[in-house]
């Protein structure tokens, strides 16, 4: 570990200074959550920095967001255990420690007075030895920045012994809130957090984080069929192709299967898209697009399930589970209960069960007008953070 270095903070001023971490590996969710909290706090008078580690994508994040980009990382072949660089080569200590400096550098520069790590270290321990550096680095400070992680709102299940345990003593040492962005009416952190209680006085929960309402959209389709970042979607799109083809009496298709889905694969799948079928990797007003559908099939990640429900629109979720996935099942689950979505469970997927599953949505009972959960996490973060600032004890500024 780097040895950490003594550093003085200036004085809080009317715009408080944030260094915001996030590192995604497969997906673009965590990267697009982060996004929504870093441009509601630069709206709310915050000076924001945004460092990120992965590969880049398009309109992430938005224009005018100081944007720090360290040499991305992705996982290999070999899944989460493996961390590969741009090229695809597996990353060694030399890449490491560049990263390592430069993420250091940024937090010197930029003296912030709120350092947030997305996910860390509930989650991305593969990036630990670059933030366990900077853990220190701030530690060393004075005065001390606060030092927040932020979560979505449902935990991957462990799998090792321990894991949990460990994560509860690096709270405990380090960290001053843990800000849980969801609905304590829907979940809360003990349902998929077993030693949540120990930690109890650090949990603030913020509400589901979403984008701002979108406008309206330039074209509209009556099926939007979306895969995330795509990487792990090349079977819902090509579910979503052969129900496309039974029900054609549902209007225009709009597929986005996503910009990391192969371009093999892509390639292919266009090749079996009818005319009443639009398939493209990514749409920048896919948010747009769900308002005026008539309904939405995805997997269940996060963000695309807060786009769903602020757009009001029905659903069909397809919840990744491979490699024991438990995240977006748990919150499929829960929303099919709740008469909001309909779950299609990945290894019933095909084009006919694809069907029933539509069939069965667009029968569910009037959506209320209304969302049933909290939406406005990022603007809540903003207050929390602020309200964090304002009660600090003098001996702190």
């Amino acid at each position: 570990m780097a040895d950490a270095e003594m550093t003085d903070a200036a004085t809080i001023g009317p715009q408080p200074r944030v260094l915001y971490y996030v590192q995604h590996l497969l997906g673009i969710g965590h990267l697009a959550r982060a996004s929504h909290i870093v441009q509601a706090l630069a709206e709310n008078d915050f000076e924001v920095t945004l460092v990120t580690g992965g590969m880049p994508v398009a309109g992430f994040p938005a224009d005018g967001i100081d944007h720090v980009a360290l040499p991305p990382i992705a996982v290999g072949d070999g899944g989460f255990s493996q961390l590969v660089d741009a090229d695809g080569d597996p990353v060694d200590d030399a890449f490491k420690a560049r990263r390592r400096d430069l993420l250091l550098a940024t937090y010197r520069e930029k003296r912030p007075d709120i350092v947030i790590l997305e996910a860390f270290p509930f989650g991305r321990r593969q990036v630990r030895f670059e933030l366990l550096p900077l853990i220190e680095a701030i530690e060393a400070t004075r005065p001390r920045p606060l030092l927040l992680t932020s979560l979505r709102d449902i935990l991957q299940e462990r799998a090792k012994p321990g894991r949990d345990e460990e994560t509860v003593d690096l709270v405990h040492r380090y960290f001053d809130r843990v800000l849980v962005h969801g609905d304590p009416t829907f979940v809360r952190l003990e349902d998929t957090f077993p030693l949540a209680r120990s930690i109890v006085d650090q949990v603030v929960y913020t509400g589901l984080v979403t984008g701002r309402p979108p406008a309206a959209p330039a074209e509209s389709f009556d099926i939007v069929v979306s895969a995330g970042g795509g990487a792990v979607g090349a079977g819902l799109i090509r579910a979503a192709l052969e129900a496309s083809a039974q029900r054609t009496d549902l209007g225009r298709w709009c597929i986005i299967a996503g910009p990391n889905l192969p371009q093999p694969d892509f390639e292919r799948l266009a090749a079996q898209a009818p005319d009443h079928v639009e398939l493209v990797r990514f749409r920048t007003d896919f948010r747009s697009l769900l308002t005026t559908a008539r309904l939405s099939i995805s997997q269940a990640g996060y963000n695309t399930v807060c786009d769903i429900q602020q757009a009001g629109c029905r659903s069909v979720l397809v919840p990744f589970a491979s490699g024991g996935e438990t995240e977006q099942t748990a919150r499929a689950e829960r929303l099919d209960r709740m008469g909001l979505a309909v779950v299609l469970p990945e290894d019933g997927l095909s084009g006919d069960t694809m069907v029933s599953a539509i069939n069965r949505a667009l029968d569910l009972a009037a959506l209320p007008d209304v969302p049933v959960l909290q939406l406005d996490g990022a603007n809540r973060t903003a207050e929390l953070l602020r309200d964090l600032l304002n009660k600090r004890p003098a001996s702190q500024l």
